[in-house]
């Protein structure tokens, strides 16, 4: 079946959707991990990081189970079923007063919601191929960016009015919404005569398939290198703007002005990618990515923290180009494994996110006193990333004048 390269509203609305119960999930709970803390009786304030981090750990762990059972059921019926995990991961956190329980709440809480994450982009895979492709993830993608705009001022809103526990209910209510819409008007994407037959093998299979790709691993490190260090700022977040810079009335409005940052230059490269091709628009981000994070090194290496102002005018610089490359990655990275998307998808997710976990952590641990360690983090990360483009950009010129 030849795939319509036209632009269908409701599709992407859905597949945005989908992806914003995730983000609405991570990003809500920003301003109530102190009050989550001190209600579990946890000491160390770095250890509230974990309930960002633990989410994502589940992410990329649920995608390998997930996105090959889709390849062989269907797109449809596994993301039901990964959102009834998230329903009764939902209830152990909300249930729990024990901290080691809530991180394996946030943990199935991941894995639940890994299934309507790649499954999205999966389905964006069954339907657009090529540069267009990217313009779909992208618009998608900067929806799910743009969560974070609201989802912080919408957790304050909870806690001045109910309880942390509230925000695990909103979530429940806006996911279920979101469940109801997709199975009333998406149609399934991936048709029974394009399914991989379900045998032991499926995975061993798709695992092999996927490591035949060389670019679709390439990519797949930078999304982990670039997804790693952006982590730390979501994990620290709340620690660098309230503890940091006592600014804990502005955290909301200026969480949601980066986030914005994000958002903008995920439009503006949905309306370039076409034009100028996803490979050159990942590099030249990247590049720039690098640049700003290590300027930032070189300026302030006393450790010292700048005025606010300047901290977040590096941060909008940064997470612009953060903008440019996240579409970008997963196109490219998908782009040859339109026959195992599911397998593709999950493979993507998976490793990018079981490398960003250790990275964010290990990064975060440092970030007490100062942003320095951050920065040094993009900075190490970034460059790795311009490294892998430019052996693929070596490698493809190479394989052209043969």
């Amino acid at each position: 079946m030849q795939k319509t390269q036209t632009f269908k509203f409701e599709f992407v609305a859905l597949m945005a959707s989908l992806m914003s119960i995730v983000a609405l999930s991570i990003d809500a709970l920003l301003p109530a991990l102190p009050d989550i803390g001190t209600s579990l009786h946890i000491t160390n304030p770095s250890d509230n990081q974990l309930l960002i981090t633990m989410i994502f750990l589940g992410l990329g762990f649920g995608q390998l189970i997930f996105g090959p059972l889709s390849d062989s059921f269907g797109r449809k019926p596994i993301v039901f079923f990964g959102f009834l995990v998230f329903i009764v991961a939902s209830i152990v956190c909300v249930t729990t007063e024990n901290f080691e329980v809530m991180l394996i709440g946030r943990v199935l809480q991941g894995v639940g919601l890994s299934s309507p994450r790649s499954l999205s982009i999966s389905m964006v895979r069954d339907s657009y191929s090529g540069d267009y492709m990217a313009k779909i993830v992208s618009i998608v993608v900067m929806f799910f960016i743009l969560v974070p705009v609201i989802a912080p001022t919408l957790g304050t809103f909870f806690l001045q009015f109910f309880n942390w526990q509230s925000i695990f209910y909103f979530n429940l209510v806006f996911g279920i919404m979101i469940m109801t819409w997709f199975w009333l008007r998406q149609p399934e994407t991936l048709p029974k005569e394009k399914r991989v037959n379900f045998t032991p093998h499926l995975f061993s299979n798709g695992i092999k398939e996927f490591f035949k790709y060389p670019e679709a691993i390439s990519y797949t490190l930078v999304s982990g290198f670039i997804t790693g260090s952006f982590m730390v700022y979501l994990s620290t977040s709340q620690q660098i703007f309230v503890d940091q810079y006592h600014l804990s009335d502005m955290f909301p409005y200026i969480f949601a002005s980066l986030a914005i940052s994000i958002g903008l230059a995920t439009y503006l490269n949905s309306a370039l990618v076409v034009r100028f091709g996803m490979f050159k628009l990942g590099y030249m981000a990247t590049v720039a990515y690098s640049i700003v994070s290590i300027l930032y090194v070189v300026l302030f290496w006393s450790g010292n923290n700048p005025n606010i102002y300047i901290l977040i005018t590096f941060f909008g610089l940064q997470f612009f180009a953060v903008g440019f490359i996240f579409g970008n990655l997963r196109a490219l990275a998908m782009q040859p494994l339109g026959h195992i998307a599911g397998v593709g998808a999950a493979l993507n997710g998976f490793i990018s996110t079981v490398m960003a976990v250790p990275i964010a952590n290990f990064i975060g641990g440092f970030v007490k006193t100062s942003v320095l360690p951050l920065f040094i983090g993009f900075s190490i990360f970034g460059v790795l990333s311009v490294l892998v483009f430019v052996a693929i950009k070596r490698k493809t010129a190479l394989a052209l004048a043969s």
